[in-house]
């Protein structure tokens, strides 16, 4: 096609099926009338020379990136990739036969080379004219990435099929216009016509098909009814899609139809793309779910009383779990999710449902005692903020999570394949909705908590710094829990993930000693945690360590000493490898080498035992499917936004990305230099030429430790700004010396616009469960296998995912900021706007 003529590209591709119509010119004026007659008769003589048979023979082996097999077509070798065989088959439909516009068509495919280099070559010039926007741009759009909603797709009652056919369409006043049927099924069609022509939503359109009528014995007097549903604009045409009018019922082509589908799918390619679309959403969430740090809380409503009735546990966020366990091992997390606070949430306006809670715990005689509190009770008993902070924060114990509450609805549970029953018993089967069993157990939901441990040591240190009145002490037991309660009545149902490749903290709570071997002092505390292989340990101080803290230190754990004998725990190796300002708080690191071995010994054949006890119970559900039920709910109902990263030769890409439905402030963030449906996530990935980038070496720590990784990032934003580079401007908490350059950034942020602090947290994925995609992906391979391929392919790469959480507020808590500047801050401001 000449230069002159590609601007006309959609006109042609309009006029191909109706080529050797009588009424042909009738159309071309019809479709071109706004185009000058010199360019009318051109675009004419155009058409009919690609509608001219064609003898060639095609081979695109070593002219496509794809590969090559046999295609015989009338007696005709040709050699095409499968992408070249998909659009050669759809232009014979369009042309009948095989022509020149056939053949021109499987040569412009996006895959061949030649179409790559001018590209290329036409990128080149533009860059030579232009280079430092073509940098801008290149950089922007590298981490440009949908939006994926995650199990939110359609499901078609019927097989859609490609077919692209010359269709006449008339309106209820007998006003007919050409186009061309793009795809159709039993109750719907989709059409592209001329964008001049007006059409209106909801009334309802007579087809005729015209391209079938020589071939098919079809009614030329009467058209099929259908109403029109909606209309798409692209480029210079309109997409009208259209539902068969049940007013005016046709049973003779209901048939003919039926049978004509059923005949040619496999000829004219059933149209796969919403079953791409939940392909894509369902890996999403394959690769989320299982690693989410998020703990979902499923809460009922009986009798006016918000009661927390299922959480679901995965491999990351059954620390949340493990914390809340008192030495019975009871589940106390109804402390955390009080009557008095999930109601304070539901009072709240629907997108501004979420708190801070701030506790700790004390080991007296081997019992625990829980103490939590949220910003807003604390501001109540503002004399005893002080103490709560002070003292709270130089626990090993001290934790921070936020409490987000959404609505969910327990019809959420039922996800049906993309596929509709018609295609298979097998796909009936799994479209079946959940057992009436099931979903009785469900149907008092109406509320759905995520716990998030937002908890840093930065966080910890800075809250530590508050002075407070030791006489005051006392005074915590406003905030204690009493151990009278009845432990909380919550189910957990465990994810049932196909392997598992990292690892988390298990809670030790117990009595301890610690002999420094720098000055052979020993000190009485208490454990907090372990991780994985007993290689770390959290330990707490009775009391503040006046030496130096370097070197290494002896750990007697006397309790535990008492139930094994085939380890000696009284005298196991540790380094320190972190210390509070305080020095009554510890990491340590098991020690190398043998000295080392007695300590990753014992706690490996602990943690052993605790993983095999899980399993056992997870493998029994008290209710067939309640497990999938709850993941479905809580998938479609995400509160915060995690991207998911595929690694492309060296580099780790963002591929998709999940938004939350109460994230106002991160989704204006990220959406805020990118196109509809789409993040821009530059911001995450602006320390890339550092020495240590975050996200690329922080997979790295990943794999290496298999334990996730967590840091806050610190980011000003200013909305006036056009340049990306000065309207957002990130920096990750460890990068600033001390807490003044860390409160300086802050107060220079809500200057300029909106400060904003994310709690993110970097996971590698686990291995997909091919039994929720097996289904999808089969009949995709039916019809078109490369895309399957592309899909499996875009699967397998992904190797991480960020989870983000805005812990915005608690860092200004944190840092002494105000209930007014906190409030203000909320709102999206900029200079220019304070200006006027």
């Amino acid at each position: 096609m000449s230069q002159d003529l590609k601007q006309y590209a959609d006109i042609i591709e309009q006029l191909k099926p109706v080529v050797d119509e009588p009424d042909f010119n009738k159309v071309l004026l019809q479709i071109a009338a706004d185009v000058p007659k010199e360019k009318r008769f051109l675009i004419k003589m155009e058409v009919k020379r690609l509608a001219k048979p064609c003898m060639r023979t095609i081979d695109l082996r070593g002219h496509v990136d794809g590969k090559c097999t046999k295609y015989v077509h009338e007696g005709r070798s040709h050699y095409m990739d499968e992408i070249a065989v998909d659009k050669f088959e759809e232009q014979i439909r369009v042309f009948g036969r095989y022509t020149y516009g056939v053949y021109e068509a499987v040569q412009n495919t996006e895959n061949n080379f030649r179409l790559l280099r001018e590209k290329e070559l036409e990128q080149e010039r533009a860059d030579k004219e232009n280079p430092e926007l073509k940098k801008r741009s290149a950089v922007l759009e590298q981490f440009k990435v949908p939006t994926v909603n995650l199990l939110d797709y359609q499901q078609r009652n019927t097989e859609r099929m490609n077919f692209a056919v010359a269709v006449e369409i008339f309106n209820s006043a007998n006003q007919s216009i050409r186009g061309l049927s793009v795809d159709i099924s039993l109750e719907g069609l989709q059409v592209k016509i001329a964008k001049d022509a007006r059409f209106n939503k909801g009334e309802t359109l007579f087809i005729y098909f015209r391209g079938l009528e020589n071939e098919f014995a079809l009614d030329k007097k009467n058209g099929i009814a259908y109403k029109l549903i909606n209309i798409t604009s692209k480029n210079d045409v309109n997409y009208l899609a259209l539902k068969r009018d049940k007013d005016y019922p046709n049973a003779v082509f209901d048939k003919f139809l039926e049978n004509f589908i059923h005949g040619n799918k496999r000829r004219y390619k059933v149209n796969m793309n919403n079953t791409i679309e939940a392909i894509t959403s369902k890996i999403c969430e394959q690769y989320f779910s299982p690693r989410s740090p998020t703990l979902p809380v499923f809460i009922d409503v009986i009798d006016g009383t918000l009661v927390p009735h299922f959480a679901m546990m995965n491999e990351i966020n059954r620390e949340t779990i493990d914390y809340w366990k008192d030495e019975e091992n009871a589940c106390r997390l109804n402390f955390l999710l009080s009557q008095e606070r999930l109601k304070s949430l539901l009072n709240k306006p629907a997108n501004e449902r979420e708190i801070f809670v701030f506790s700790f715990t004390h080991l007296q005689g081997e019992k625990v005692y829980f103490y939590s509190a949220s910003f807003e009770e604390l501001q109540k008993k503002s004399v005893l903020m002080n103490v709560f902070f002070g003292f709270g924060s130089r626990k090993a114990s001290w934790r921070v999570f936020k409490l987000v509450l959404t609505d969910m609805d327990p019809q959420q549970a039922h996800i049906t394949l993309s596929l509709p029953d018609s295609v298979g018993t097998k796909v009936k089967k799994l479209n079946t909705p959940p057992s009436a069993r099931l979903m009785s157990r469900l149907k008092n939901l109406r509320y759905l908590a995520h716990v998030t441990d937002v908890t840093s040591i930065v966080g910890q240190e800075t809250y530590s710094e508050v002075k407070f009145n030791r006489d005051n002490l006392s005074h915590l037991r406003n905030f204690g829990h009493s151990r009278n309660r009845e432990a909380s009545n919550i189910q957990v149902v465990r994810f049932k993930y196909q392997e598992q490749r990292i690892e988390s903290r298990y809670q030790l709570r117990t009595q301890i000693e610690v002999t420094f071997n720098s000055d052979g002092a020993t000190h009485k505390g208490i454990s907090e945690d372990i991780s994985v292989h007993g290689l770390g340990l959290r330990i707490e101080l009775s009391k503040e360590y006046e030496g130096n803290l370097e070197g290494r230190v002896e750990v007697a754990f006397p309790r535990l000493q008492q139930i094994t004998s085939n380890f000696d725990v009284m005298h196991l190796q540790y380094e320190i490898i972190y210390h509070n300002v305080e020095k009554n708080i510890l990491h340590l690191k098991a020690a190398p080498g043998e000295e080392g071995k007695s300590a990753r010994n014992f706690f490996d054949e602990l943690i052993k035992k605790n993983k095999n006890s899980l399993k056992v119970e997870s493998d029994e559900e008290e209710i067939p499917g309640i497990g999938h039920a709850l993941r479905c709910i809580n998938a479609r109902n995400a509160t915060s936004l995690s991207f998911l990263l595929g690694k492309e030769g060296i580099r780790y890409i963002p591929q998709a990305c999940i938004v939350g439905k109460q994230d106002k402030r991160i989704t204006a963030l990220t959406t805020h230099f990118a196109d509809a449906g789409e993040v821009n996530l530059e911001l995450f990935f602006r320390d890339r030429k550092q020495d240590a980038p975050f996200l690329k070496n922080g997979i790295k720590t990943v794999k290496l430790e298999n334990m996730p990784l967590r840091e806050e990032l610190f980011i000003s934003f200013d909305v006036s700004q056009k340049d990306p580079r000065m309207a957002i401007i990130p920096r990750y908490s460890n990068k600033f010396a001390d807490n003044e350059q860390r409160r300086v950034f802050i107060k220079e942020a809500m200057a300029r616009g909106q400060f904003i602090a994310i709690h993110m947290m970097l996971t590698t994925t686990g291995k997909p469960d091919m039994t929720m995609l097996q289904t999808e992906i089969n009949y995709v391979t039916m019809y078109a296998l490369h895309r399957a391929r592309e899909l499996e392919k875009k699967m397998w790469s992904i190797t991480a995912c960020s989870h983000l959480v805005d812990v915005t507020d608690e860092v200004l808590i944190r840092y002494g900021f105000s209930p007014e500047d906190i409030n203000a801050n909320r709102t999206l401001k900029s200079i220019s706007s304070k200006v006027h």
